[in-house]
């Protein structure tokens, strides 16, 4: 039976900051094309943040399969965050040494010859082409998200056939950028990875011509044009740097380089990850080679661990006036571990890993009389600790072990979240003295196609600093474990259940 509180200590804290090295002067743009904002941050050769900047954009709720977004609306926020980070460090604007772009994905922009969209971007979250996806993963033997925009240009091909005629490139949303600042389609690749290559595309029925040149991430492919350095405020022939997923760069970006080093990679979707420096044969986990030699990755991305606590705001707000995420975590922060016997699932937009399951829908279980909308705000931070939990369960029951998970994005920038992710897994925690870790891993591959490091290595080391360490506190490990026990029971009790009210919903 479960406990309905816990008694809440307060962990221990060790700092651990890194000195720096001296800067040269010299600096780099970083830009994290996210699933609901963009952000720039200019950043020197040993780390520090000299600017950061962010604006946003709307980011359609998935419907019926659909989740697409306006290219339009991404390169127009981009444009505010860098000017915005320019004008607070415009000596270090005008000297940068490149640019590289990470985002989300796998994203996908259908564009003409030019460059210019044919349509809306269609985005990860868009279910619409996942069975193109798995039978083509299962076809040609490789991950899925490895086959980039291949899945949704096979997709458009079969049922937007006038857009397939017209196209000229299909490519991910970071490499979509690349074009846009610098006339170069390309379609950046990863160290190790060389997916999706052409080989690949060719087995899946497309033209790699339309995909892009292949080019490894980190390497100069042009440099800014007049036109997009006008509307960025920066000076034109500024070297472009081929960019990457974000989850990728915010493996660099968390200082991983090591077996052991993971990530919790935060954002609207969240996910989980780990180095390790074997292959595992773990089904349902995502496996790649990680961006370093010899290591690889294992881990998951869930939808909407993220996006929840902002949901809970929308939905517990008026609809001109939500209650403030950072309301709610003040709130959160004040209710006992547990949440009091609340449980929340979270998967409001479908789940990928580790249900893989696009019909599951969010549950909260166990409310009473006396919770209220700080408990509903404790239960949906605890759900997203959970939710890491339940990626990494199966991967440390291999034998991975994890020395430290570093929190990223806008949920690290909170202590009291950081807290229960650390209780919940049992993982010591890591805060980056930048959070924003795809901003830094961005930044990372731009000094390395500027020549600013010698290796990966070294640019990790060199510019991530750990500002604390958040062990787990042994004292509530009971009660978390009771709590995620009833977190994992929710999913295969309530499953039917909520496969049904969906098809009544569809139906009307």
């Amino acid at each position: 039976m479960l406990s309905p509180r816990c008694v809440v200590r307060r962990p221990r804290r060790h700092g651990s900051a890194i000195v720096p090295l001296v800067s040269d002067g010299d600096a780099v743009l970083g830009i994290d094309l996210g699933t609901s904002q963009a952000k720039a941050g200019i950043v020197a050769p040993d780390g520090r943040l000299l600017a950061i900047a962010r604006s946003g954009y709307p980011a359609q709720e998935p419907a019926d399969g659909r989740a697409e977004q306006d290219p339009g609306a991404w390169w127009a926020a981009i444009a505010d965050a860098v000017r915005a980070a320019v004008a607070a460090a415009p000596e270090a604007a005008r000297g940068l040494r490149a640019i590289a772009v990470v985002g989300q994905g796998p994203t996908t922009v259908s564009a003409d010859a030019e460059g210019r969209p044919l349509r809306p971007a269609i985005g990860w979250q868009d279910t619409r082409a996942a069975g193109i996806a798995d039978s083509l993963a299962t076809r040609i033997g490789i991950s899925a998200w490895q086959l980039g925009p291949l899945p949704h240009e096979r997709w458009i091909a079969e049922h937007e056939p006038e857009v397939a005629a017209r196209a000229a490139h299909h490519l991910g949303a970071w490499d979509w950028l690349t074009l846009r600042l610098s006339g170069e389609a390309v379609r950046s690749v990863p160290p190790g990875s060389g997916e999706p290559s052409d080989a690949t595309i060719r087995a899946g029925g497309g033209d790699p011509a339309r995909f892009g040149r292949v080019v490894p991430w980190a390497t100069v492919v042009g440099t800014l044009r007049p036109g997009p350095a006008a509307e960025l405020g920066l000076p034109a022939g500024v070297p472009v740097v081929a960019g990457g997923n974000d989850a990728f760069a915010s493996f660099h970006g968390a200082g991983m380089h090591a077996p052991g080093d993971a990530v919790d990679t935060g954002g609207t979707s969240g996910g989980f990850g780990v180095y390790w420096d074997h292959r595992l044969e773990l089904p349902g986990t995502y496996r790649a080679r990680a961006p370093l030699p010899g290591i690889w990755i294992y881990g998951g991305a869930m939808n909407a661990t993220g996006r929840a606590l902002a949901w809970l705001g929308e939905a517990l707000g008026a609809p001109a006036d939500p209650v403030a995420p950072e309301r709610l975590l003040a709130e959160a922060a004040g209710v006992p571990a547990g949440a009091e016997g609340l449980v929340f699932l979270p998967y409001l937009a479908g789940e990928r890993s580790p249900v893989w399951d696009d019909r599951a829908r969010g549950v909260l279980a166990g409310l009473t009389l006396r919770h209220g909308r700080a408990h509903m705000a404790r239960a949906v931070l605890e759900a997203a600790a959970y939710a890491l939990r339940h990626v990494a369960e199966p991967i440390v029951d291999a034998g991975v072990g994890v020395r430290g998970m570093v929190v990223s994005g806008g949920t690290a920038a909170t202590r009291a979240w950081s807290v229960m992710k650390a209780d919940i897994t049992g993982f010591p925690v890591l805060v980056p003295v930048i959070p924003e870790t795809a901003v830094v891993g961005a930044a990372i591959l731009a000094a390395l196609g500027a020549g600013l490091h010698p290796d990966a290595p070294s640019a990790i080391a060199a510019m991530v600093r750990i500002g604390e360490r958040i062990d787990p506190d042994p004292a509530l490990r009971h009660c978390y474990d009771e709590r995620y026990a009833a977190y994992r029971a929710l999913y295969p009790a309530t499953a039917p259940l909520v496969h049904r009210l969906g098809a009544a919903a569809a139906r009307g």
